[in-house]
């Protein structure tokens, strides 16, 4: 059976805790909801905040809904290289030790000590997903991507298992770049 799942670009972008929103926006500020994401219950806001490293900055940075337990900027490799931030390649919510940079919103601006990474390249997955394909939660496994002129298998692919989640395979703006992948691209898991 082809184990295929469809192969989503996560652009950069940040998830906002209580404190860190009420801090740019003003207390008690609520995420304006722009459009659903794939996963359940995640959503793109209209609400823009500025991102600054040592050496750049990014001027309107997406936030990502609902609010966080705590507060995680995801770029590319080459967006952190290009403002000068430190980013270890992480999965999302593994945030102890990762990089720093000032957040900068219309009422105010934070410095995080720690938060930034670059997103490792994962698959969610429904546990009924999980049991068709033979995955289960944690297991790394390979993605074939097959497109014009640019096909590749890209390793190190950490599956995600959970109810809350749609079966969608994430990758950041530099692997989907290297990769040509456009709207719709279903990708194969081979390992």
């Amino acid at each position: 059976m082809e184990k295929t799942v469809l192969v989503e670009t996560s652009a950069r972008h940040v998830h906002v805790d209580r404190k860190t929103l009420d801090i740019l926006f003003g207390e008690g500020y609520e995420l304006t909801h722009k459009k659903d994401l794939s996963q359940p219950g995640q959503f793109a806001c209209e609400e823009r905040i500025q991102v600054i490293g040592t050496k750049g900055s990014f001027p309107s940075v997406s936030i990502l809904g609902p609010i966080r337990p705590n507060t995680q900027v995801e770029l590319s490799a080459a967006d952190a290289r290009s403002i000068g931030v430190k980013a270890p390649v992480r999965e999302s919510g593994d945030i102890a030790g990762s990089g720093a940079c000032k957040l900068v919103g219309p009422k105010g601006e934070v410095e995080i000590s720690e938060g930034v990474i670059v997103a490792k390249r994962h698959i969610h997955c429904t546990p009924e997903d999980a049991e068709k394909y033979g995955l289960s939660d944690k297991q790394v496994v390979s993605v074939k991507i097959e497109s014009a002129e640019r096909s590749l298998v890209f390793g190190d692919v950490v599956v995600r298992v959970s109810p809350k989640f749609a079966l969608a395979m994430h990758i950041d703006t530099d692997e989907s770049n290297a990769a040509g992948v456009t709207p719709g691209l279903m990708g194969e898991i081979i390992a």
